[in-house]
């Protein structure tokens, strides 16, 4: 039987390889997706404890967690065509660049 032990057990491990993407990529686009994958563990966790709980509250952050990533997703992005055009990598050594 899988119980909401087993969600966040499962959530520590995406959340781990997402943590260890961030640290270990120079990517730009991998950074952007491992902090997706961080996101969507901690809307399972969310969702697992909503379900344990039987309350509604944790499916109303996930909804609110999902529209923040997606506007993230939209302008990191754009960011990082920008950036692209202007310099032609997307490596994060790159982005040091960007200071004034």
């Amino acid at each position: 039987m899988i119980t909401v032990y087993h969600y966040l057990i499962l959530s520590a491990i995406i959340f781990s390889i997402g943590t260890f993407g961030v640290l270990t990529r120079k990517n730009a686009i991998v950074i952007f997706m491992c902090i997706e994958l961080m996101l969507n563990s901690v809307n399972l966790t969310l969702i697992a404890l909503s379900r344990h709980l039987q309350n509604m509250d944790g499916q109303i952050f996930v909804f609110f967690i999902m529209t923040v990533a997606a506007a993230e997703a939209a302008v990191g992005l754009a960011l990082i065509i920008a950036f692209y055009r202007n310099r032609e990598s997307i490596d994060s050594d790159d982005f040091n660049m960007l200071k004034w």
